[in-house]
């Protein structure tokens, strides 16, 4: 009877026990999610200034802090922003050199990434090493070196001088995202696909670059944003206004009109929100097609190996 007795107490003490590591958890989870949307609240804070700047009427100075429209909101800046300046033309030209470069960028940098996965160790850790290495030299080393070359070959003032970069993956980065992400694919994967008679180019089509979708959406934007944004470039290699993209034309409207600060914002706010509706986009693309990643990767805790559906389908194929 006394057994029995000092039994409940612990059975007791164990249930209580349960209960506190819920509740740890659920305040974790709390805490957690308040982290995430103060974080977010502050990077949503420029934005948010620069949309209701953009919307105060023409001739007011600019915001010091966030002020809710107190003159009305003055949704013809961004009529008037286009009489101003030829936006249309300008991101037009952007759009085109950004969806080459991005694209071109993704089939580039995940064939060097793919690549560098199958060699030895040995020259891996090499090539990380230069990758690594590239990603210290500053942009600005380049532009000298860049515009000489472009001149002698006569593609300056032309698109093909801005999306040239592209050819050679545009970043380091963005190369080792993809290597990255190879590597942690079972080799024994592609060794069977080899043994079924797939070639390098279609063991990296119907298996490696499926498995790096998330990868692929990562550099796709991370690509489409640089060439979008980037002012340098066009600022040096194009000569031709007509030519010019959206950020070298938000210059020229600063230069034009230095006081109107709202339709500046405006100017601002249709550059960026491409980018943002491109973001959006792939990520719900990406939520959607979770499921589906969720089946075709499954992710061994032994030895941080991927096995995959695709590997199956191709040998179902074959």
């Amino acid at each position: 009877m006394r057994s029995r007795g000092l039994a409940l107490p612990a059975a007791g003490s164990q249930r209580l026990t349960g209960l506190g590591w819920r509740r740890r958890l659920a305040i974790g989870a709390l805490v957690w999610q308040g982290v995430a949307i103060v974080a977010a609240a502050i990077f949503l804070a420029p934005l948010i200034w620069l949309i209701v700047a953009s919307l105060q009427p023409v001739g007011q100075p600019p915001l010091r802090m966030l002020n809710w429209f107190p003159d009305g909101i003055a949704w013809s800046n961004y009529v008037e922003v286009f009489r101003i300046a030829p936006l249309t033309t300008q991101l037009g030209n952007s759009l085109l050199v950004s969806a080459v470069g991005a694209g071109v960028t993704v089939v580039t940098a995940s064939w060097a990434g793919f690549a560098m996965a199958q060699m030895p160790p040995a020259l891996r850790r090499w090539l990380v090493g230069l990758a690594l290495l590239l990603m210290l030299v500053p942009s600005s080393a380049v532009w000298l070196p860049r515009y000489i070359l472009f001149a002698a070959i006569g593609l300056l003032d032309t698109y093909v001088a801005l999306v040239a970069p592209a050819l050679l993956g545009t970043k380091s980065l963005l190369v080792l995202m993809y290597y990255w992400t190879f590597r942690r694919i079972s080799p024994e994967m592609f060794e069977s696909a080899a043994l079924d008679g797939a070639g390098v180019w279609r063991s990296w089509w119907s298996i490696a670059l499926p498995l790096a979708a998330p990868t692929t959406l990562a550099v796709a934007i991370l690509a489409f944003s640089h060439y979008w944004s980037d002012f340098v470039d066009p600022l040096l290699l194009l000569k031709s206004a007509q030519r010019f993209t959206v950020a070298v034309g938000l210059r020229m409207l600063q230069q034009m009109d230095v006081t109107n600060w709202s339709l500046l914002m405006a100017a601002v706010v249709i550059m960026v929100a491409p980018v943002i509706a491109l973001y959006l986009i792939l990520q719900s693309s990406l939520r959607g097609g979770a499921n589906l990643v969720q089946r075709i990767v499954r992710l061994d805790s032994k030895d941080d190996n991927i096995t995959t559906e695709p590997a199956r389908a191709f040998e179902s194929e074959s």
